[in-house]
């Protein structure tokens, strides 16, 4: 369509050219002689047009511009810094020496030496080294490691006189879509490299890499954005305009592992929760209703198709036997049908409001748990059973168990 247009263009300026050259052709016999005279007419003069000058832009415009370049810059300068090379090591099965296997990034969140990172990044490592962008090595010591989350924390101790220079976090529950975010980090071992891009969506909820019997577990209120993160950002911080963390990058949603504008962190407001856990106790415990549901259709599909009653909520399809919800009464589906090309199960309860809080789907269903509930507190949950709107009270538990 575009090559059109462009071919279009070209033949509305070509067309008058060639006829204002066939009218020169045709009166070149009167511009110096008679019809059929021998001697050679004299060349046409065509005139030389005037070269334009550029409008120069406005004087406003540069100084914009140059406010958004100090703007980056800046942020760059005070948050690079914070900003570490994380290289994991494994020893060799038939020997003990080390072999590089991995990469990442990660932040120092406190000057006392605590980092924040990936879980994936270190995972099952025998040796991690810490590079600062000074080029100074350090040994990391694995605090502990939350897979729900995604999320490890890591221990050095700076050389005496030397204080660790460390970020400073945010908020994310407040984000909007459309604002700016800044990514530093060390994609394809480039260290100290910086991407920008805006917040494309908010409220992604991911897979995690934790999988027991009753499924796999998501990871809720992950942020999307399209700042350029690859392999070896993972681990490194999402900051706003002020230079604040609002993320954590951990994964770029691709079909050929590059970056394709879809990537997606994890909030700091998770980081928040959960690090202090690990650094005190090296593990973390989640609130567990105990409930699966339809994820692949909406509700608000099924609704239109088998009439049901609301087209928000989360309608129950099984409750995982000895969970809070099994304990409370939370009635799973019993009819089995498909439904454009899905199995689901129809006949369960259906979630609007947990605490009074309206629930849309299960995606905010997880985000209010994990942010807002404890293990072994009780909860009221709204249900819609047999057309009948009831409050249930029941006592979460924790997903270890």
């Amino acid at each position: 369509m575009i090559s059109k247009r462009q071919h279009g263009n070209k033949l509305t300026i070509l067309v008058p050219v060639f006829l204002v050259l066939a009218t020169l052709a045709c009166a070149a016999p009167t511009l110096g002689s008679s019809v059929g005279q021998s001697s050679a007419a004299e060349p046409a003069i065509i005139a030389t047009p005037q070269t334009s000058i550029p409008t120069p832009i406005p004087e406003e415009l540069i100084a914009e511009a140059d406010a958004e370049e100090q703007l980056l810059i800046n942020v760059y300068q005070r948050v690079n810094p914070a900003v570490v090379y994380i290289d994991v090591s494994q020893e060799d099965g038939t020997s003990d020496e080390l072999l590089d296997y991995a990469s990442g990034s990660g932040f120092v969140i406190d000057p006392e030496g605590i980092i924040v990172t990936n879980a994936h990044v270190i995972q099952d490592a025998d040796e991690v080294r810490v590079t600062f962008y000074d080029g100074m090595v350090l040994r990391a010591e694995v605090l502990g490691y939350d897979t729900y989350a995604d999320l490890a924390v890591l221990q050095v101790t700076p050389p005496e006189g030397i204080t660790l220079v460390a970020v400073e976090l945010g908020e994310s529950e407040d984000l909007l879509v459309g604002q700016r975010v800044i990514a530093i980090g060390n994609p394809f071992g480039l260290s100290g490299s910086m991407s920008v891009g805006i917040v494309s969506a908010i409220g992604r909820s991911l897979p995690s890499g934790e999988i027991s019997d009753t499924g796999v577990f998501s990871n809720p209120k992950i942020i999307q954005t399209d700042a350029a993160i690859n392999p070896g950002n993972s681990g490194g911080p999402l900051v706003d305009s002020h230079g604040r963390v609002v993320g954590v990058n951990y994964a770029i949603q691709s079909l050929s592992g590059l970056n394709t504008g879809v990537g997606f962190a994890i909030p700091v407001d998770t980081v928040k929760r959960i690090v202090p856990q690990i650094i005190e106790n090296g593990s973390v415990e989640y609130p567990y209703l105990g409930i699966s549901a339809n994820t692949q259709v909406t509700l608000a599909d099924l609704a239109l198709e088998y009439d049901l009653p609301v087209t928000d909520g989360v309608l129950i399809a099984e409750v995982v036997p000895g969970s809070g919800a099994d304990r409370a009464g939370l009635h799973g589906g019993d009819e089995q049908t498909v439904f454009r090309g899905f199995d689901v199960l129809l006949g369960g309860d259906i979630i609007t409001a947990l605490d009074g809080y309206p629930i849309h789907n299960f995606d905010e269903l997880l985000g209010y748990l994990v942010s807002n509930v404890s293990v072994d507190q009780e909860i009221t949950v709204t249900i819609i059973r047999d057309g009948e709107t009831l409050d249930i009270p029941v006592t979460v538990g924790s997903r270890e168990d």
